[in-house]
């Protein structure tokens, strides 16, 4: 739902509780109607425990004290105005901050007992089991076969790469439109098919867990789709985490919806997390009702 500036209502208007959930539900229902739906188990098991996460960039503080716990197996949704640290939350779970010199991260994200922001982690361990998609698609200038069979042949993979590498391809909806040219290069291939190579690419290591940092934002509609599409099919065997500014596209592929906000030093804190369709129709927030009607950002 998207409202024009000059006609988005006044900040400190009264709470109308009846017409903020008629509102959210509006938009997840009619979403829901036309896309399929979107599951929001209680009771999913969980894949990762965030306990007062806090991330330092220099003495900038990006992150304070973010806790909740990642359903396995589900797709989590993370949404915010641009710098409330939804990146730098993405980027924790499998340390690619660590790449940034003067980053340093306080607090714990339990994953399979290991703490892994733990001194001992091995990062680049994690990175194999817990995969990143980027914004832009990145493919390497290999040949489509090289660029899915990368991953596995650098870890020592022995089995039948031909066989990895059309399932891999076959999981990312691709392996159709492309069976017939894997020597062709990756980057012949369009915006959307690139970003699927990409999501090949990531599977075919087996990791747990897919982050992905606003997958579909440099593609068309129909690309678009079938990138959410394949995030609801994935979501069957893996845990997806998506970094997203589109409400309707948190409302059509994600389950649960971490909702982070930062105020006017720009740090981000974690304002609401939830099942999607309760977030988007019953916020327990005043400013998540704000942010999910349009008021601001």
């Amino acid at each position: 739902m998207t409202i024009a500036p000059d006609e988005r209502p006044d900040l400190e208007a009264p709470r109308d509780e009846a017409s903020t959930q008629r509102r959210g539900a509006d938009l997840f229902e009619e979403i829901e109607g036309a896309r399929g739906a979107v599951r929001h188990e209680l009771d999913a098991e969980i894949a990762l425990e965030l306990r007062d996460l806090s991330v330092f960039y220099g003495h900038f503080m990006a992150l304070d004290s973010v806790s909740f716990d990642v359903p396995k197996q589900e797709v989590t949704a993370l949404i915010g105005p641009s710098g409330c640290g939804k990146s730098t939350l993405l980027r924790c779970f499998n340390r690619m901050n660590d790449l940034i010199p003067t980053a340093r991260m306080e607090g714990s994200i339990m994953f399979d007992g290991q703490d892994l922001l733990g001194p001992a982690v091995d990062s680049v361990g994690i990175r194999r089991r817990i995969g990143m998609v980027f914004q832009k698609p990145n493919p390497f200038p290999k040949s489509i076969f090289a660029n899915v069979a990368f991953g596995p042949k650098i870890n020592g993979y022995k089995g039948d790469m031909p066989a990895l590498v059309e399932e891999s391809l076959r999981r990312a909806a691709l392996w159709d439109e492309v069976k017939d040219d894997l020597d062709k290069s990756a980057l012949a291939l369009s915006g959307g098919q690139q970003q699927r190579l990409c999501i090949a690419r990531a599977i075919a290591v087996q990791p747990e867990i897919i982050l992905m940092d606003e997958p579909a934002s440099a593609l068309d509609p129909v690309a678009t789709l079938k990138i959410e599409d394949l995030m609801r099919e994935l979501a069957e065997d893996y845990t997806i985490i998506v970094v997203t500014h589109n409400m309707q596209q948190a409302a059509r592929v994600s389950s649960y919806t971490a909702f982070l906000l930062a105020g006017e030093e720009r740090t981000g804190r974690l304002v609401e997390f939830g099942p999607t369709q309760e977030i988007f129709t019953n916020p327990t927030d005043r400013r998540t009702e704000d942010y999910i009607t349009g008021r601001y950002g």
